[in-house]
């Protein structure tokens, strides 16, 4: 099976302060793989390691099948990110936004685009200044997937979205997963990691605590809410 995501050995420290230490995980093509861990376990540290937002001190990291150290700009143009912040050009429109991170990719995303924002219901014509968080949230989720990228990688994108919204949401993931995707998806929600995740990482205090079938936790006894509990409170 092949490895969409590799992450071997990664430490980041900030000075003397804690970042990460030592974490290795792997993802396989086709999966959605839950991120888990409360603020400050070190998960944001790590995807912005994958995607070369920061620099870290030792390990090394391979994205679909390349090295981020050597092919970063290559492997960026197969990458759909959501940060968990929505910051936009406040006085900009939804559609000038969303046809800007288009041509940054140099791509023709319109149609993609369009059915996105149908389905997320996006008015178009909006300012950013005009919007909820949520109405931000679903910008953000449609630039991050209207080049219909190999590998979406999404830092609490659910946080602002009401129910339906975050149930089409996930419709959408599964879509593209369907049709060849691979999913990192960073969360504090667990019943979203119960019903749509293949496998899960748990980080507390910047190490990985483990990597689990999220059906294997489901079947045993305590709940995951339980199971996960187990690191925080020990």
């Amino acid at each position: 099976m092949n490895k969409v995501i590799e992450i071997n050995h990664l430490t980041k420290n900030y000075g003397k302060h804690r970042g990460v230490s030592d974490v290795s995980f792997s993802v396989n093509e086709g999966e959605i793989f839950g991120f888990l861990g409360p603020n400050g376990a070190g998960k944001s540290t790590t995807i912005r390691s994958m995607l070369g937002f920061i620099h870290f001190e030792s390990g090394n990291i391979h994205l679909l099948g390349k090295n981020i150290q050597t092919d970063l700009q290559t492997i960026l143009k197969d990458i759909g990110y959501m940060p968990s912040e929505t910051m936009f050009y406040p006085t900009m429109k939804v559609k000038d936004i969303i046809q800007m991170a288009a041509d940054i990719r140099q791509k023709d995303c319109q149609a993609e685009a369009q059915m996105l924002c149908e389905r997320l219901q996006i008015d178009t014509g909006k300012k950013i200044s005009d919007l909820s968080l949520g109405n931000r949230k679903k910008v953000s989720i449609v630039c991050a997937m209207q080049h219909k990228p190999r590998l979406f990688i999404f830092d609490e994108p659910t946080s602002g979205l009401d129910p339906l919204m975050q149930n089409e949401f996930f419709k959408l993931i599964q879509e593209y997963v369907h049709n060849g995707a691979t999913c990192m998806l960073s969360t504090h929600i667990l019943p979203e990691v119960k019903k749509y995740c293949n496998r899960v990482a748990i980080m507390k205090d910047g190490k990985l605590q483990c990597v689990t079938s999220a059906d294997d936790v489901l079947i045993e006894e305590p709940s995951l809410e339980d199971y996960f509990m187990h690191f925080y409170m020990n």
